[in-house]
């Protein structure tokens, strides 16, 4: 419908064996994936191996700095869209709110708490909510999974969105925003990628602190700082090691003529998505050196252009 010629946009549905296929057959040039951190790492290996260009995005744990003098209600506003937005199934979800100082994160916990309580959770097909469900069945038992271990090591579970029902919708994949307290870096709700709606805070000293936090871990997607102070916003930026980064922008992915793309393990590939580097990894530069031999000046003469004299 939209006009393409026959070939240039082929839609196949599969499983490992349909995408084995695409990364052996000799007539597929260039990967380009998005999903999960191990199945990236495994298209780009055997991709390459096979000498194609390859561009495999991975996972995330996005994390936002809250400074002491950010902007409370906006910071709150941002969050729940961050976090909460599409059920945080999406590689760009803010999963981690670090606080600098316990007066931070007391104050944010403190305005997270109702917004929270007032999410609208139904069906998709209905107007006016804030989150519909879980993809499936099996994600939404991954993702209590991880909330009930949260609660095993020790954070405090704020908010449980475990008891969520919606009326005549009793058995679909439903689950409530979740919000945790006092996480530390060693759990596992901190460390892996939950895609599903838990915001997890930290809490740390320093600015300093929060940014040794942030580059140490595997993943370097996307962050953002929600602060007043330029200095601030600038020492975050030049001093994180993450792919994107927002200031007082919650989700920083960038129109489309910019590229789009993380560090460490949330990407595997020297280009980037979209924008300048979208153009080089679905094109091949070409280099043509030319020499012409020279013609007989009489030949020469006819292909002369007029003198101005």
């Amino acid at each position: 419908e939209a006009g393409l010629p026959k070939g240039v946009l082929n839609v196949v549905h599969g499983d490992k064996e349909a995408v084995d296929g695409l990364i052996d057959a000799p007539e597929v040039k260039a990967l380009s994936f998005v999903g999960s951190t191990p199945i990236a790492e495994y298209i780009y290996a055997r991709g390459t191996a096979k000498g194609k260009r390859v561009q495999a995005l991975g996972g995330a744990k996005n994390h936002a700095v809250v400074m002491p003098d950010a902007d409370l209600g906006n910071t709150v506003n941002a969050l729940m869209g961050a976090a909460y937005g599409s059920c945080g199934e999406r590689c760009m979800a803010i999963s981690v709110a670090v606080c600098v100082g316990d007066q931070v994160a007391d104050a944010l916990i403190a305005r997270l708490v109702p917004e929270i309580e007032k999410l609208k959770v139904g069906p998709g097909t209905q107007c006016g909510l804030d989150m519909g469900p879980l993809v499936t069945g099996a994600h939404l038992d991954k993702v209590t999974g991880y909330v009930a271990d949260g609660e095993a090591a020790g954070a405090k579970l704020v908010v449980d969105g475990r008891s969520l029902k919606v009326a005549n919708h009793e058995d679909g994949f439903f689950l409530g925003g979740c919000l945790f307290d006092q996480v530390t870096p060693e759990m596992r709700i901190y460390r892996e990628e939950i895609f599903g709606p838990v915001l997890c805070v930290v809490r740390v000293k320093s600015l300093a602190e929060g940014i040794a936090l942030i580059n140490a871990h595997e993943y370097g997607n996307g962050t953002c700082i929600f602060t007043r102070d330029g200095e601030a916003a600038r020492l975050f930026a030049d001093q994180i090691e993450v792919g994107m980064v927002g200031i007082n922008v919650p989700l920083p992915v960038p129109v489309a003529y910019h590229s789009f793309g993380g560090w460490k393990r949330s990407l595997f590939g020297d280009l980037h998505a979209y924008g300048p580097d979208g153009v080089r990894f679905y094109t091949r530069r070409k280099t043509i050196t030319q020499r012409w031999p020279q013609r007989e000046a009489q030949e020469a003469s006819q292909f002369a252009f007029p003198s101005n004299s």
